[in-house]
């Protein structure tokens, strides 16, 4: 059965195609929230209605409309269109915002930041990171975000360990409409998208859909992408019923740009790249020109809402994913062990080496099925429910051409392994207003998780774990309101998240990771002056943070940090100015420590004591000022601040980031017309407007050798790797809406 649907997919479906930060303190992309004063939820959004919280809510959140992404969407991945949220670090491996692109909330890695769309988990159920490269140009298919800071409410998939993000994909359209969006830039990048919708045919039916294409160059040398991909949905609404069949995805072609590079050429040649580097058979340097990571994804979701009465309604979430690619490598002398070849003599000389071209595949299949119950009067809003999800990923390796093949046959598998896991969960989650000032939240838990593999890693190293682990997470939380304009909160939840399948494979004996986070706010709002602030304490048992070191593929390994916490002070403001200019500052001022960090150190363990944890700045800060002359034009500059930051654990100076402040410039006008098109969009985006030459990742490990002047036989060497980002470059587009 199971084979039957996967290839009734494929066969049907796919082929269907301190600036002034001081000030006091938003979201850069507050200025819109200001002028939404209607209440009206949208049909769509009960799809998310059982993941996002409400404004009322004791949870530290912060809302993206469709509107505001629109605004600097020009192929750029959405983690780098949060950038300017508050408590928000984000990085790409090409240095320009497309391709490989990463997000950090509070210091947390992207493995431990929740994603759904539409409530269906998003993160890899294996690494739990979320691959933003595979949703090439996902940003003009979006119609809200919210980011969830700290634990957040429950959600399906994986624990959100410093934050959850879920997304609302389009939202049914009343009119017919259609977009032709075309961008370019520096780097050779474009973007080229097309929409359409037929708007509600017999004032039931819509159909809708999407087809882009973005490429660019990279900062980085060689760094290139080739993003294709699409999105369509049929949707069916009634009185009482919603009903939406979406499918999206795409593929992805992108040079590996994930070595990074030491802090020499870091000095010397920033765009460097390591990636695909040989050495010919007359000595000169070459590289490999397809030194690609080539990935193909397709996303299958059926939703359908049904309203009963005023009190209940029910929600039903179906989904198939299926991905399959691969990375593709040459190797230079790499020794026959690796592939299990055996020696060969060649002219009477033995042969136990090969330069070779290999690739690495992943071929998984994941099915969702979530649904819940919503039941809300006067008083009280309550939803129960559940998700399950079912994974099974196949890892194998083969080499696709060797000077010296031996005994290997084509399509040869030289490692292969599967991998099985269940994720179960079911909760029930309420809000109830006591009485006029107070409001209750409580939220609870049971999440089941087994993963079992088999076979071997691409290290030819038998890989078998069998793990079940059970979690339950309690939230609660208590919203006062003092008077109209303000309002408190505090809130508790606890989250457990279990180890990826990289901590397994660096450390059989890895634990679990469990945090409590303590939540306390404020809320002010006077016309169109807002202001929050937000304190929290979040307590970690068995931490897993960055190590800084990466294994052989680019995936960062981490490891147990013990007990640790982070605490640390948000704030964010809209100040109207005047009423053609608004000022969006926010800021977040945080410690971030490891209670006790114990590490071998030439040939001796040594206690550390306290120390900072890997990628976690002591302060970051944002700020967006908008000007609108007319009503038609905005003018922006947006500016980031992120402090000095380790990228290991133990504050080795060798370790740091240093700081750094950019700024982008920003520049929308709608010009309407009468003719075909009911309105042209000219968008203007300057990135890093001053050239800062800045690091925002890296990595950094250590390593033991032999020392005969040492007293114990031995010392510790460190190493380390940098990602530069792209200097001053910009991007523009034209939109035709019609």
């Amino acid at each position: 059965m199971k084979n039957l649907f996967k290839n009734l997919l494929k066969t049907s479906w796919q082929k269907s195609t301190i600036f002034i930060f001081l000030f006091s303190l938003c979201s850069a992309y507050g200025q819109e929230k200001q002028q939404d004063t209607t209440k009206v939820e949208k049909l769509d959004e009960v799809l998310v209605k059982a993941v996002r919280v409400t404004e009322k809510a004791p949870i530290t959140h912060s809302n993206v409309t469709k509107k505001e992404i629109a605004k600097r969407n020009l192929g750029q991945d959405i983690p780098v269109l949060l950038n300017f949220l508050p408590s928000v670090v984000t990085t790409t491996d090409a240095g320009a915002g497309i391709g490989y692109t990463g997000i950090r909330v509070r210091g947390v890695s992207p493995q431990s930041t929740n994603v759904t769309i539409n409530g269906i988990p998003y993160n890899d159920a294996e690494s739990l990171g979320t691959f933003w490269v595979n949703l090439g140009d996902f940003a003009s298919s979006v119609e809200s975000l919210q980011l969830q800071r700290g634990v957040g409410t429950s959600t399906n998939g994986s624990g959100a360990f410093g934050a959850s993000i879920n997304v609302l994909t389009d939202a049914v359209s009343k009119e017919a409409s259609g977009e032709i969006s075309n961008s370019f830039g520096s780097y050779n990048t474009r973007k080229h998208t097309v929409k359409f919708s037929t708007g509600l045919l017999n004032d039931h039916i819509e159909i809708a859909g999407r087809l882009s294409n973005i490429s660019s160059d990279g900062y980085i040398d060689r760094a290139s992408a080739d993003l294709k991909s699409y999105f369509l949905q049929a949707s069916y609404i009634d009185t009482n019923t919603l009903i939406k069949a979406i499918t999206f995805g795409g593929n992805e072609v992108t040079y590996q740009a994930w070595y990074g590079i030491d802090a020499e050429t870091l000095a010397n040649d920033r765009t460097f790249n390591f990636a695909g580097i040989y050495t010919d058979d007359d000595g000169n340097t070459q590289f490999y020109d397809n030194e690609v990571d080539n990935y193909s994804q397709d996303h299958y979701q059926l939703h359908w809402n049904q309203k009963y009465n005023n009190n209940w309604s029910t929600t039903l979430g179906l989904n198939y994913t299926y991905g399959r690619g691969y990375f593709e490598q040459f190797r230079e002398d790499d020794d026959f062990s690796t592939y299990g070849f055996e020696e060969l003599t060649v002219d009477g000389e033995t042969v136990n080496t090969t330069d070779l071209i290999r690739r690495r595949w992943l071929d998984n299949d994941f099915y969702v099925i979530n649904a819940s119950a919503n039941y809300k009067n006067d008083k009280l809003d309550m939803i129960f429910g559940g998700s399950f999800s079912h994974y099974d990923g196949d890892h194998f390796g083969e080499v696709i051409w060797a000077e010296f093949a031996s005994q290997s046959e084509i399509r040869d598998r030289y490692y292969d392994g599967n991998s099985i896991k269940n994720d179960l969960s079911v909760f029930t989650k309420a809000n109830y207003q006591l009485n006029e000032n107070v409001s209750l939240y409580g939220d609870l838990q049971v999440r089941n998780v087994t993963y079992k593999t088999f076979g071997n890693t691409s290290d030819l190293v038998d890989f078998e774990v069998d793990k079940d682990f059970t979690f339950f997470n309690p939230k609660a939380g208590i919203t006062y309101d003092l008077n109209t304009s303000n309002s408190l909160y505090f809130s508790y939840a606890r989250a457990n998240r279990e180890p990826n399948r990289t901590d397994f494979e660096s450390n059989p004996n890895i634990k679990p990771e469990q945090l409590n986070d303590f939540e306390l706010g404020w809320r002010h709002k006077k016309g169109n002056f807002t202001f929050n602030a937000n304190a929290y304490y979040m307590l970690y048992n068995q931490q897993l943070v960055l190590s800084g070191r990466l294994d052989d593929v680019g995936n960062p390994i981490r490891t147990n940090s013990g007990e640790s916490y982070r605490l640390g002070l948000e704030l964010e403001a809209i100040i109207p100015v005047t009423s053609k200019l608004t000022l969006q500052p926010n800021m977040t001022i945080s410690s971030n420590k490891t209670k006790e960090t114990i590490v071998s150190l030439n040939g001796e363990l040594q206690n550390l004591g306290k120390t900072d944890i890997s990628f976690s700045p002591d302060i970051v800060a944002a700020n967006a000022i908008v000007f609108r002359p007319i009503d038609n034009l905005q003018m922006s500059l947006l500016s980031k601040y992120v402090g000095e930051q380790f990228m290991g654990n133990t504050e080795n100076p060798d370790s740091k980031l240093d700081s750094f402040f950019v700024n982008d410039f920003n520049i929308n006008y709608t010009l309407k017309t009468n003719s075909i098109f009911e309105s042209i969009v000219f968008t203007g985006l300057v990135n890093n407007i001053f050239n800062e030459k800045y690091v925002s990742n890296g990595y950094f490990g250590s390593f033991d050798f032999e020392d005969p002047s040492s007293p114990t036989g031995s010392s510790t060497g460190f190493f380390s790797g940098f990602y530069p980002q792209a200097t001053t470059n910009f991007l523009m587009g034209v939109t035709l809406n019609f």
